[in-house]
């Protein structure tokens, strides 16, 4: 048998399922977990299908036969092969807690996807990252060469064709047009401070204010800085006695995971946009 994923948003209305399940059982396909959600509120359907074929098919034949129900449902739907990992590069600039857990995570057998290689505006972790036999891109970055490095980034994704551009940590905010080209394929993370302790030091801001949370959040890319639609967020409670040291390492651990996550329901397939929010089969 060979696996593989359909996830789909349309319109709610009666005899999706249904239709979905006859077109696959005509094919002799076999259910091995199906996940769906209807939203009264936008009036839409979202489901995940996780099927398993007799043999192999090209997703194209799958998409091309699938084509007419599509149209009659108005449906945006995908095909995915369980087998062909998501190809990911990884943006990185001087905080490497993110970036070694991602790595450990795929080179473990954690994570279902394949690091095509981590770019950077500094070199802090060339040797980390080619460590794990990895190519390293250093791409520095100043306002006046902020559009030939977004250049370098975009032909690095073209040409190692990327499904997944992932920022972990990558201090640099994307243009208008970088965002464009990844819409849908670049997640980020930040703290959870975000918007009320901007800048440099949050950690350190947020001491100042005797926070009682510390967090974060993962989301999609948009023009909007750090508005994108959510994917996770997490938090963790602290307390009067801990410095701002304490704080951040607590932030990180909590960054990590949090990120780790959203990366791996993406490759996963598990989420689908729901306008400004994220629908996630977990």
């Amino acid at each position: 048998m060979h696996d593989y994923i359909l996830t789909l948003s349309c319109p709610d209305r009666m005899g999706i399922v249904h239709t979905v399940s006859g077109w696959l059982l005509t094919h002799h396909g076999n259910i091995v977990h199906a996940q769906q959600f209807g939203d009264t509120d936008s009036s839409q359907f979202f489901l995940r299908v996780h099927f398993a074929l007799p043999a192999a098919e090209p997703i194209a034949a799958l998409t091309d036969d699938f084509s007419s129900i599509a149209e009659r449902f108005e449906m945006q739907c995908r095909f995915h092969d369980v087998t062909c990992k998501s190809r990911m590069l990884l943006l990185v600039s001087r905080q490497g807690h993110c970036l070694n857990d991602l790595l450990f995570r795929v080179r473990s057998g954690q994570m279902p996807a394949e690091v095509v290689g981590v770019a950077s505006n500094h070199t802090d972790f060339q040797a980390l990252v080619e460590s794990h036999g990895l190519p390293f891109h250093h791409l520095p970055v100043t306002a006046d060469t902020r559009a030939a490095q977004e250049a370098l980034i975009l032909a690095l994704v073209e040409r190692e064709q990327v499904d997944l551009v992932v920022l972990a940590r990558y201090m640099q905010i994307l243009s208008p047009a970088l965002c464009r080209a990844l819409e849908g394929r670049a997640i980020n993370i930040h703290h959870s401070f975000l918007p009320g302790f901007k800048g440099a030091r949050p950690y350190y801001q947020a001491h100042e204010r005797g926070v009682k949370l510390i967090g974060a959040t993962a989301h999609y890319v948009t023009e909007d800085l750090d508005e994108g639609p959510i994917i996770e967020q997490d938090i963790e409670r602290v307390d009067h006695a801990m410095g701002p040291g304490e704080l951040a390492g607590i932030g990180s651990d909590i960054e990590s995971v949090v990120l780790s996550r959203a990366v791996r329901w993406h490759v996963e397939h598990r989420i689908l946009l729901n306008g400004r929010r994220t629908v996630v089969f977990r």
